[in-house]
């Protein structure tokens, strides 16, 4: 029975040798340069720059004509042409009219503009942290499953050629059938565990397919991190600076500016706007052609804007109690994500074996114990298991350190 057996390093070093071709800082490159949602959420800071420009200019005039007779009138004092042999007998109006805002009401709404193109800016740079922040959770987790499948690999040919051997002995009636059975079910269980691997991996292949904009990527093109499971230590201003990082906190930050602003807005607008004229009268009054100037403007008797000044204040009062629990809430975020953070450092630097040819060594000392019968059938089977086991729980605590580290990283708005 010893040919039924093959070096279960073989896969391993097959693996080691496949051309790795893009890190993660090339995969964030192409991130940053392609993604559809990034280049189209650029287009709302374009546009909230159109608006700032729209809303700096002046209202147009108002030009009127009236009073104009299409027809001859008769028993009138006979004017002077207009042109031609026209305008003798025609009288006409004409009335100029240019609204001046007062209280800088004009210049309030640019001021409300640009935070609006700042909040559009916060926006996109929300959108990217996102999105980074998924790239890189993806690469993890395929950092994850390449090193399970490379166990399972191994795993499926040991116990592939062993199910083909012990069908033929429990055939020849030299083992028991019971053996060929068991050998059978764990050989299904890790094709069962395979096909959900499989799954897994083209999810999370197909999403940084996605984000990079790179259709043709495969799991062998990406170089994963070798980098050391290590304690972070959070910088003594990371709290009191979270406001300045976070982007949740500096977009609440700049919605209450909003407000103010629009505070501000609605109380400009109860200066009432002035409507200057300018009048041109032709035949119409005692003068023959008559220019005269004036100004109207709105009393505000009824409505000086108290109901509108009233709710913007209100706003400001609830953006800055949105604030307020916004950056407690982040504070203690950051607290518990530093704290699972060492703790998951500190269970990962004391696993109690990480030397994986170590392991490799006493794998193939159970499979010499396994043919020379001293150990059972069952026994080997249950240290596999034991052994795979213990592989996918160090590597699942691997990508849970990284997931961790990327949500505080996020979190903080840097990273550390």
């Amino acid at each position: 029975m010893k040919s039924f057996f093959i070096p279960i390093l073989v896969l391993s070093i097959c693996a080691s040798v496949q051309a790795q071709t893009v890190n993660l800082q090339e995969l964030e490159a192409h991130f940053l340069v392609n993604n559809s949602q990034l280049i189209a959420s650029k287009y709302a800071i374009d546009r909230a720059d159109a608006l700032i420009v729209q809303e700096k200019l002046w209202q147009n005039p108002t030009l009127s004509v009236s009073e104009v007779n299409l027809w001859k009138t008769y028993r009138v004092e006979e004017q002077p042409y207009l042109f031609g042999t026209y305008g003798k007998n025609q009288q006409i109006s004409v009335e100029l009219e240019q609204v001046i805002e007062t209280a800088g009401k004009r210049k309030k709404r640019v001021a409300l503009k640009r935070l609006e193109k700042q909040s559009a800016v916060l926006e996109y740079e929300e959108l990217m942290r996102e999105l980074k922040k998924e790239l890189r959770l993806s690469y993890h987790r395929l950092n994850r499953i390449k090193q399970e499948e490379v166990q399972l690999l191994n795993s499926l040919s040991l116990f592939s050629q062993l199910n083909e051997k012990y069908e033929k002995q429990a055939k020849a009636q030299n083992i028991a059938t019971a053996d060929f059975y068991r050998v059978q079910t764990e050989l299904v269980d890790l094709q069962k565990e395979q096909v959900i691997l499989e799954n897994e991996k083209w999810e999370a292949l197909n999403s940084l397919r996605i984000l990079t904009h790179l259709p043709n990527l495969q799991l062998n093109e990406i170089a994963f991190s070798t980098n050391q499971i290590q304690k972070h230590s959070l910088p003594l201003d990371v709290l009191n600076d979270v406001g300045l990082q976070n982007i949740g906190v500096k977009r609440q930050a700049n919605e209450i500016k909003i407000a103010e602003s629009q505070l501000l807005l609605e109380k400009a607008e109860r200066a009432p706007n002035l409507t200057l004229q300018m009048n041109y009268d032709r035949g119409g009054n005692i003068m023959r052609d008559f220019i005269g100037f004036g100004v109207s403007v709105d009393l505000p008797i009824f409505n000086n804007n108290k109901g509108n000044i009233k709710a913007s204040d209100a706003m400001v009062k609830q953006q800055q109690s949105t604030l307020f629990s916004m950056e407690h809430s982040v504070k203690q975020t950051v607290v518990n994500l530093h704290e699972q953070l060492n703790r998951l450092s500190t269970t990962l630097n004391n696993w109690p074996s990480k030397d994986t040819e170590g392991q490799l060594q006493i794998l193939e000392n159970y499979k010499k114990h396994l043919q020379n019968k001293q150990i059972t059938l069952l026994e080997f089977i249950d240290f596999t298991q034991a052994y795979r086991q213990a592989n996918q729980a160090f590597f699942q605590l691997q990508e849970t350190y990284n997931t961790t580290l990327e949500e505080l990283q996020y979190t903080v708005g840097k990273d550390l």
